[in-house]
């Protein structure tokens, strides 16, 4: 989190983190699209020649307070590719909050669980407490054949303690959920540490109304 009283802006940082192609930047450019184009950045991509995304997207959102204060929200997502662990760690590093985008296929539950262990792994290479750091789980691709039941998915949100969430990022389907999801435990998380609502005069209800009030679809 960035703060600048002078300027009387907020900054928060969001990662869209997991395993490759299970549909990070998919959720950004659903999200990107729902947004009020009044109170949204440019999506930037960058991406590999099979067409991965190689750093990461950036897609800054954001909205004026009553108080007069700009908040802004960065969404970023990683690599999933293995030889990317470097530039995953770099991006995670300042982050506020972790989004993790897990593939529904059943074929893909090695690489879910690798790379939930890798963020675990980069979260604790950035001096951050991996138990700490506010996690939302979505599992995408609810649309394709041989996937994790939603039996299946009941149990393993039993098991953590992060929320769960279902999507089908290419349709628009659970994206703005997780984000909701997401932003909300972002902000319980920095209002106890900053005591923001003191600072800004806004509530977490303000806060995320502020937000997904510039959304044109919802």
């Amino acid at each position: 989190m960035q703060f600048d009283t002078q300027k009387k802006e907020l900054a928060l940082k969001l990662v869209y983190y997991g395993p490759a192609l299970s549909g990070k930047t998919t959720n950004l450019q659903a999200i990107h699209g729902f947004i009020d184009p009044k109170n949204r950045g440019r999506l930037m991509t960058l991406n590999t020649q099979d067409d991965r995304t190689l750093f990461f997207d950036l897609l800054p959102v954001y909205f004026r307070t009553a108080t007069g204060f700009t908040v802004r929200i960065k969404l970023y997502t990683v690599p999933g590719q293995v030889i990317h662990e470097a530039t995953r760690r770099i991006v995670l590093q300042s982050t506020d909050g972790v989004a993790f985008i897990a593939d529904s296929q059943n074929k893909e539950a090695l690489n879910n669980n690798t790379s939930w262990k890798d963020l675990i792994s980069n979260l604790g290479a950035n001096n951050f407490d991996p138990e700490i750091v506010p996690k939302v789980i979505q599992f995408n691709k609810r649309d394709l054949p041989d996937i994790k039941s939603d039996e299946e998915i009941v149990k393993i949100a039993k098991k953590g303690k992060e929320p769960v969430y279902k999507a089908v990022a290419v349709e628009g389907l659970g994206v703005l959920d997780t984000l909701y999801g997401l932003l909300r435990m972002v902000w319980i998380h920095i209002e106890k540490k900053h005591q923001l609502e003191r600072k800004l005069g806004i509530s977490s209800d303000q806060f995320l109304d502020g937000i997904f009030h510039s959304f044109e679809n919802t």
